[in-house]
């Protein structure tokens, strides 16, 4: 009955539609198309020719530059990236960014609407995939990178690669999923093109991998059902646990249990100070215990050890980036993108792995 009640009062409110004229009267209108700059201009465009209020644009992008949407929209000084995570009802960050040109006006409300939602706000600065996408991208080229170099290096197959930088990058790392699951979750396509929209803004840097093209070819895209759980894409899944790997030579999935023990082996143990995520992540000696296990990890020269340690190092390096490309002004925003936004137990500029 509560909840029939709460439906009740927020359809009072809200008022769903599927015509664009619903926003021609608008004061405050908040657009969260898929990642296409062209789409989203098209449709800002149209919106204002008709709306005489001059409205303020709020875009919840995550890579395309704003002060292109509000070039080629002809917006000046009224659109601001408000970056949502997802899902936005529990996601508690914000990602703030504005142009030279946003009014005064719009930025203030908007971070006062934010407050109000009891958001946290991180300003970023306004360039292609700000912090979030800017370190979540090139980390997970790395993770493709590392793959096919184990996999060469090994003499395995790429599948057995894959499972093993995944599996470090969860358990050697302590984050909530493995790298290869975290792309599938936002998708091998949404990741795809969101490469393709940062790649051109990047000249010193090559965002891009064969490897997703290949999945994209073979119709593997990863995602998400509107129930929240998880489309099969590089892993399988059942239950919402891993049970198999794609096979991207022979194009099928092979069944964890024909190769895990053999992977698990390859890695070797985890040090016996090992911490796992969803213990740690509220533990008031967070950081001492994460410290020892690191420790534990540099001094160990076993495979998924020495993956992590590797791993870790680049993690770093690439937040460090993003301050020195003025893509962030200060390290705590790194940090703190990746610890609410992605549920990191630490940010990646930290001296764990130095």
């Amino acid at each position: 009955d509560i909840i029939d009640e709460y439906i009740f009062d927020v359809l009072n409110v809200v008022r769903p539609g599927t015509a664009m004229e619903v926003a021609y009267q608008s004061n405050l209108i908040f657009e969260a198309v898929s990642e296409n700059r062209s789409l989203k201009v098209k449709l800002l465009s149209q919106i204002d020719k008709n709306n005489a209020n001059k409205p303020w644009y709020f875009t919840n992008t995550s890579s395309v530059p704003i002060n292109l949407i509000e070039s080629e929209a002809g917006l000046d000084g009224r659109v601001l990236g408000f970056h949502f995570y997802n899902p936005p009802a529990v996601q508690r960050l914000v990602e703030l960014i504005t142009t030279e040109k946003t009014s005064e006006e719009a930025i203030a409300f908007a971070q006062e609407y934010a407050k109000n939602l009891k958001k946290i706000i991180v300003p970023s600065n306004d360039h292609a995939g700000f912090i979030g996408n800017g370190h979540f991208m090139r980390d997970a080229l790395h993770g493709l990178k590392e793959a096919e170099a184990l996999a060469a290096e090994k003499d395995i197959p790429l599948y057995k690669a894959v499972y093993i930088i995944n599996s470090v990058t969860q358990d050697y790392l302590v984050r909530p999923m493995g790298i290869f699951q975290l792309i599938d979750y936002v998708g091998i396509d949404v990741v795809q093109f969101i490469l393709n929209v940062m790649n051109p803004f990047n000249p010193d840097e090559e965002l891009q991998h064969d490897l997703l093209d290949k999945m994209m070819e073979q119709g593997v895209k990863g995602g998400q059902y509107s129930s929240g759980a998880q489309k099969d894409g590089f892993l399988k899944y059942k239950s919402g646990k891993i049970v198999g790997v794609w096979d991207i030579h022979k194009q099928h999935y092979v069944d964890l249990e024909q190769f895990k023990d053999e992977c698990d082996e390859m890695m070797g143990e985890l040090p016996k100070s090992h911490v796992v995520w969803k213990n740690i992540i509220r533990n008031k000696n967070k950081e001492e215990l994460l410290q020892q296990f690191f420790n534990d990890l540099k001094s160990s020269d076993a495979l998924g050890a020495v993956l992590a340690v590797k791993y870790g190092k680049r993690s770093k390096e690439i937040g460090e980036k993003l301050v020195s490309d003025k893509v962030a002004d200060k390290i705590d925003h790194v940090n703190t993108v990746m610890l609410t936004g992605f549920y990191h137990a630490y940010g990646p500029v930290n001296n764990f792995f130095d």
